[in-house]
């Protein structure tokens, strides 16, 4: 198919032209393009080009239409002003003539807004002087705005649009991943990554350049064509860095978009800003998604988890192409389902982030002291824990962790040749903030945010450790009996990481009235995320809104018998010089929670004692309060 997109200068032929190529999957092409340097210049001196100017510039782009019809296809912007320079690129019966209809004030409005364009706004007298309006093919009307002036050029050509089902915005791993995730699935997506110059060019050209099969991948380097190719309302999924970057990505947005189109955050946004967007962008008659993403990159490609919050109405309208794309659990359900309102999708998938950093750091800890105290070699550990996974703790993070024990780099463990020093991107911090906010316990995910810090800071530990020379007895004794010991502790503080992780997410749900389902999140976690395992199978059919793991029954009786090798194992653990804080947190949170009677009344007294803040008895009604002038004057 060879279309002329024609008309006088300023009427849109470029701009309509890309358009309309990229909704035909067509190459376009500029006449401007094609002018020899003298033509260029004359113009650019304000000198109309005559018949004999353009004579060789049209015969040129005759012959590389006929190049285009042998091959693709093509679409030309191009005046075409005379019947005979129509003529001269062929007849109306192999071209398919689109005239961009306006009148003269318009176009001159629309000349003196354009900067560095060779064609002046003088030049267009002599434009209109030059038309000979065609008698045939379509005749569109430029006052309309491009969209619609697009679906009436292809409503005339009796064209199917074949627009996209959804739009992904970054092709970073996650988005690439999820992009092919989603063509896989025989979802026709858009996919557009930002264009840098020496940095970043043809990202999205390049994905589908590396992966030829996936014929529903359309890729895009101009923001507006890409939006244009997407079906109405729009779906445009970001998968772009937190922060300032998503705010700015919004505002590019906006223009182009029109009432009821959704933007969906796939990020690791903080949940305040999440309902922060969601307010704004419901005030411009736009719908927002803020949606948790879990798998990394495996998961996004094969199937993650997925959690989005915000408009029900905008996920509703997702859901059909969130639930082929998603991982399902054993039942063969999709691990995906609308959250609650705001940003309450961000919020559960940082509160999954802050049980992930808990179950990893407690692993390290195991390894710690299997490796440091045990003195058992990283195959010995692998078989271990193999074991452990087969009596009822599988996991995915056990499950990688053996993986990671049996790996070599030639003849040494790879294990042995890293860097002590663990990273964090910010999600951990945050529940720690969210935790102290809601007046949420949460010590054990806590310690594993300060570990990672702790961690950070290898040069000062390295000092310290050659300042104070603490030695770490090693395995010359007979371990097997704290071996078992160790596997009751893993399992006890897994469960109160749970039961921590969850207590937020109920407490958060109460105070901001969003009504989240407890089950359903462990369902949707049961697959596809990084903190997939046999106790979240368990808790999505035990949790419900008002429950408490630490209350259910199923843990009650393991609890109460297996926190004593909690305690066995951290003595050993501080004997031995070996540090494990969620570990030691844990079993002190779980002291704290079982624990009638505190010794919280001595620091309500000493608050009363220098503050006045006054306190409570345990003789007298649950409103009374009281204040004693502790020190008597004299005394």
């Amino acid at each position: 198919m060879i279309i002329v997109v024609m008309g006088v200068s300023g009427s849109g032929k470029t701009t309509i032209g890309k358009l309309l190529a990229a909704k035909l999957s067509l190459p376009f092409f500029d006449a401007d393009d094609f002018h020899p340097d003298f033509n260029v210049k004359k113009m650019a001196s304000g000198i109309p080009l005559d018949d004999l100017d353009r004579q060789p510039w049209l015969e040129k782009l005759a012959q590389h239409i006929i190049d285009w019809e042998q091959h693709k296809g093509a679409v030309l912007a191009c005046s075409a002003l005379k019947e005979k320079y129509r003529q001269i690129l062929g007849s109306n019966k192999k071209i398919n003539w689109i005239y961009l209809d306006g009148n003269k004030d318009l176009i001159g409005n629309r000349m003196q807004a354009r900067l560095g364009h060779y064609m002046k706004a003088g030049l267009l007298d002599s434009q209109f002087e030059a038309l000979e309006i065609p008698s045939y093919g379509i005749h569109a009307p430029i006052e309309r705005d491009p969209q619609s002036i697009i679906q009436h050029i292809l409503q005339a050509l009796n064209i199917h649009q074949n627009l996209s089902e959804i739009g992904i915005l970054g092709m970073g791993v996650m988005g690439k991943s999820l992009a092919l995730n989603c063509a896989e699935k025989g979802i026709k997506t858009a996919i557009y990554n930002r264009h840098v110059p020496g940095k970043e060019e043809k990202i999205a050209q390049n994905v589908v350049k590396d992966n030829p099969q996936m014929r529903h991948l359309i890729p895009f380097d101009e923001l507006q064509v890409f939006l244009h190719n997407l079906e109405v309302p729009r779906k445009i999924l970001l998968m772009i860095p937190a922060g300032e970057a998503v705010d700015q990505q919004i505002q590019q947005l906006i223009p182009f978009l029109e009432d009821g189109d959704v933007i969906i955050d796939g990020g690791n946004s903080h949940y305040e800003d999440s309902s922060r967007r969601a307010a704004f962008l419901e005030k411009n008659g736009l719908r927002f998604v803020a949606m948790g993403v879990s798998g990394g990159e495996e998961g996004a490609r094969k199937g993650p988890s997925m959690m989005p919050g915000g408009d029900r109405e905008a996920v509703k309208g997702l859901l059909p192409i969130f639930e082929k794309i998603a991982a399902k659990n054993t039942n063969g359900e999709p691990c995906v389902a609308y959250i609650g309102p705001e940003g309450s999708g961000h919020f559960v998938k940082m509160v999954h982030n802050s049980i992930e950093y808990g179950e990893m750091q407690l692993l390290a800890e195991v390894y710690g002291l299997m490796r440091y105290y045990f003195a058992m070699h990283p195959p010995q550990i692998a078989e271990i824990l193999e074991q452990w996974l087969n009596q009822g703790e599988s996991s995915y993070l056990l499950e990688i962790t053996i993986d990671i024990m049996r790996t070599k780099e030639g003849q040494e463990y790879l294990l042995d040749k890293i860097l002590d020093q663990a990273a964090q991107k910010g999600t951990g911090g945050w529940s720690v903030e969210a935790a102290l906010k809601h007046a949420v316990p949460y010590g054990p995910l806590v310690e594993a945010v300060m570990a990672r810090i702790i961690s950070s800071q290898k040069s000062n530990r390295l000092a310290l450790s050659n300042l104070y020379g603490i030695q770490k007895p090693k395995g010359d004794f007979d371990y097997s009996e704290l071996l078992e010991d160790l596997k009751n502790a893993y399992r006890t503080v897994r469960i109160l990481n749970h039961e921590i992780g969850f207590s937020l997410i109920k407490q958060a749900s109460d105070d901001h009235k969003w009504s989240l389902d407890l089950a359903k999140i462990a369902g949707i976690w049961t697959n596809g995320c990084i903190i997939r395992s046999d106790l979240m199978m368990k808790l999505s059919t035990l949790l419900d809104e008002n429950s408490y793991i630490l209350e259910m029954d199923d843990y009650v009786s393991l609890l109460r018998s297996d926190h004593k090798s909690l305690g066995k194992v951290i003595s050993a653990s501080i004997n031995a010089g070996v540090a494990i804080p969620v570990m030691s947190a844990a079993f002190q949170y779980f002291l704290g929670r079982v624990t009638a009677s505190s010794s919280a009344n001595l620091i309500q007294a000493q608050r009363d004692y220098f503050g006045a803040h006054t306190y409570q008895r345990v003789d007298k009604g649950p409103d009374e309060y009281f204040h004693t002038e502790w020190k008597k004057s004299g005394d």
